[in-house]
């Protein structure tokens, strides 16, 4: 199923966002399982509050790290492809 651009994703409530301080990286917990996040995904994930679709969280991630045509192309691509994966494993209300 694809994605719509204007879907606005928020993480589950049973989804949390926490910093691991042991590894130094953004984890995703959920019940009885933990996704490692790394730096893209964990910028990612931040920005899905409920309040930003996901052409807003690419627009905004693009300027924080000022990025040219080809970047953003990228970041659109990652950003489709995290949510997407979020989707699926149910931890997006």
């Amino acid at each position: 199923m694809t994605l719509s651009r204007s879907f606005v994703p928020k993480l589950a409530k049973k989804a949390r966002l926490r910093f691991d301080r042991h590894s130094g990286k953004t984890m995703l917990i959920y019940p009885e399982r933990g996704l490692e996040l790394n730096d893209s995904a964990a910028a990612i994930a931040k920005l899905c509050d409920g309040s930003r679709s996901v052409d807003v969280i690419v627009d905004e991630l693009a300027r924080e790290f000022e990025a040219g045509p080809e970047a953003r192309a990228s970041i659109d691509g990652d950003v489709v492809a995290f949510v997407t994966d979020l989707r699926d494993r149910g931890l997006l209300e």
